[in-house]
């Protein structure tokens, strides 16, 4: 890209062991990775060696926005991410995690596309960022804070128009599953908050009054319009919540979308305000409805939530352990004395309310487990190691989007070095609105025909809609990771984007190239969908070759995608799937056939102009794509043909 539209112009640097603050123009990146995840990638492949560790002072957090934020009001761009070294990932290895709410566009209002952070200060501290100002200031007073304390605290100080992004007791103390928490109740992931614990970082606190100038501002409207009248929908009942009372909830909007979507806020009896989306709250709501019965338990899951909010740890990776947890003391290995955790009251407010107390501070066996469950299973042996060798995927989180059903999710997952939820989401769910119109529940539109036609439009393929054959599910994966890794690199919301289905149109067919031209008139730069594409392709091969670099590794998945039958799905609790020529199947207790997935792993290798048997990247591929500078670096270590 060339110019400035789209983008603040500068990268802010901050050296926390000598306390050096620079600046490093955005273009020097922008040209060739556009922003996000690929500006991300590339600072990280330059400064990270791979021998370095994730919580040592060398590893970068890197704070990343898109062209798009604060730019182009409306499109659901506002989102940002935090990438580095994650200390959960096995091995070690360059990671993401994509947030929401207002801090990201407020970086931007304040001069900045992203924030680089590395070394460690001698003592806490934390960041202040305004309108082109940068101090590191002590943090002496926000030590031993909860994550909603720190905000409020820096807002006090600084001003209620201050956005902050903070750790709580969890990142302190190092815990692997610790998560970074924003204002709107943005969270992070990747155990990124360990690492800003590790560099003594307790917060970073924005404030901007500039703006970003747009090269298009009449297309843009037109291209908003656009988008608007394709997001349509008639009206659906919310699928989270089941309970709750709909008035204590409103529509938390993140700033500079106008969208409109299930992200809710919600009010409990005491006044507590936060976050009420997906898995956030629903991690807890089947355990808590069984531990109280008929008794009014619906605020418990909400109230757990804020809890894991405060000490700043992931409720994805709570969940998975709730599981082991529960059949190591149906086992009798772990009790509620040899563990000082009131194991037998799981799905109770107490013992959440311990169990994260315990974790936060490193405290007994809280300790054990900080790290998370592989970790823990191995320190608690006794055969515990087989207790999440059915549901773990990567990342500590249990698998999503079942690659036994969807196939084409298990090479998305092989690929990455954390659970792609992104990439699923865009397979998923075309096959969900089919669900409901096979079921004749909801979106009579979704019929087989139209979602074979989607397929062959936004995948390439009709055979991505055909669950009785491998066939096709390479080309799938490819085409669906160039658009989504192109995606985290504008960065555009996972709720809202791709809009593969249109409910009010004659074909309810989406539009694949919407994002190059919102692009094209924010930047004030022709680029094509095809354009675009190839842009996510050159991210995709940079993360390869991180990847590469860093962890090796065979790309496969989880075995007891290969060796046990899936359960019903409570999505699809038929196990009802599209079969050759739309013809209807079942699939229910499906397995994966380890060698055809073997075959479709080749093809997609072959796809993506990577040696087929080796899954090496080729010179001839990188330098296609202008990495060559990538490709003498892996040259060096043997990682290229």
């Amino acid at each position: 890209m060339s110019g400035q539209y789209g983008y603040a112009g500068s990268i802010l640097r901050v050296d926390l062991s000598a306390r050096k603050i620079t600046t490093v123009p955005t273009i020097d990146y922008a040209d060739r990775f556009l922003g996000g995840r690929g500006i991300a990638a590339k600072i990280y492949w330059d400064e990270v060696a791979p021998e370095v560790k994730a919580l040592e002072p060398e590893n970068r957090l890197i704070f990343m926005t898109g062209p798009l934020a604060g730019v182009s009001p409306g499109v659901g761009a506002v989102r940002w991410l935090v990438c580095g070294k994650s200390p959960v990932t096995t091995p070690e290895q360059f990671s993401y995690c994509n947030l929401g709410g207002s801090w990201g566009t407020e970086l931007k209002y304040a001069g900045y596309d992203g924030v680089v952070v590395h070394g460690k200060s001698d003592k806490p501290v934390y960041i202040f960022i305004e309108d082109g100002k940068v101090e590191i200031r002590d943090a002496s007073i926000l030590c031993g804070r909860n994550t909603l304390e720190t905000r409020e605290m820096l807002k006090k100080k600084l001003g209620g128009r201050v956005r902050v992004v903070a750790i709580g007791l969890a990142g302190e103390h190092l815990s692997a599953i610790a998560t970074i928490l924003a204002d709107n109740d943005a969270s992070g992931s990747s155990g990124f908050a360990a690492v800003m614990g590790s560099k003594n970082l307790k917060a970073i606190a924005v404030k901007g009054s500039g703006r970003v100038a747009n090269a298009g501002r009449e297309k843009l409207i037109e291209l908003n319009r656009q988008f608007r009248e394709m997001r349509k929908t008639s009206p659906e009942q919310s699928i989270w919540g089941a309970g709750v009372t709909p008035a204590k909830k409103k529509l938390d909007i993140c700033r500079g979308c106008n969208l409109g979507c299930e992200r809710l806020v919600y009010e409990n009896k005491a006044g507590r305000k936060g976050k009420f989306i997906c898995g956030q709250v629903n991690f807890y709501t089947g355990r808590a409805a069984r531990y109280y019965g008929e008794q009014d338990w619906q605020e418990v899951p909400f109230d757990a939530a804020m809890l894991a909010n405060d000490y700043g740890i992931d409720v994805f990776a709570i969940g998975p352990m709730l599981t082991w947890l529960s059949r190591c003391h149906r086992a009798g290995v772990l009790t509620d004395e040899n563990t000082g955790i009131p194991l037998s009251k799981m799905g109770s407010l107490e013992f959440m309310e311990i169990l994260l107390n315990k974790i936060s501070l490193r405290e007994g066996f809280g300790d054990v487990l900080a790290d998370g469950i592989t970790r823990a299973a191995g320190l608690v042996g006794q055969g515990t190691e087989t207790f999440i060798t059915d549901y773990l995927s990567k990342g500590e989180q249990a698998t999503a989007y079942d690659p036994r059903y969807f196939i084409t999710t298990g090479l998305l997952c092989a690929m990455e070095p954390r659970m792609p939820i992104q990439q699923l989401h865009e397979i998923s769910r075309l096959f969900i609105g089919w669900f409901q119109w096979a079921g004749k529940s909801g979106r009579p539109y979704l019929s087989t025909d139209v979602c074979r036609v989607v397929a062959k439009r936004f995948w390439g393929t009709e055979l991505a809609f055909d669950l009785s054959t491998y066939e096709g599910k390479a080309l799938t994966a490819v085409n669906i990771q160039n658009r989504e890794y192109v995606k985290e690199c504008l960065i555009l919301c996972d709720w809202a984007w791709p809009i593969l289905t249109v409910e009010f149109s004659d074909d309810h067919i989406g539009d694949p190239s919407l994002e190059s031209k919102i692009l094209s008139a924010t930047v004030g730069k022709e680029i094509d969908e095809a354009g675009l594409s190839r842009i996510g392709e050159r991210v995709v091969n940079l993360q390869r070759a991180l990847t590469a670099r860093e962890a090796g590794g065979s790309d496969t998945i989880a075995d007891f995608h290969f060796t046990m039958p899936q359960k019903n799905d409570f999505l699809n609790p038929s196990g009802s799937a599209p079969g050759k020529d739309g013809e209807i199947i079942d699939r229910e207790g499906a397995m994966l056939d380890r060698k055809k997935f073997e075959e479709m792993k080749r093809e997609f290798y072959q796809l993506r102009g990577w040696d087929a048997t080796s899954g090496l990247q080729t010179r001839a591929k990188l330098e296609d794509l202008n990495l060559k500078d990538i490709a003498d670096v892996l040259e060096q270590r043997g990682l290229v043909v």
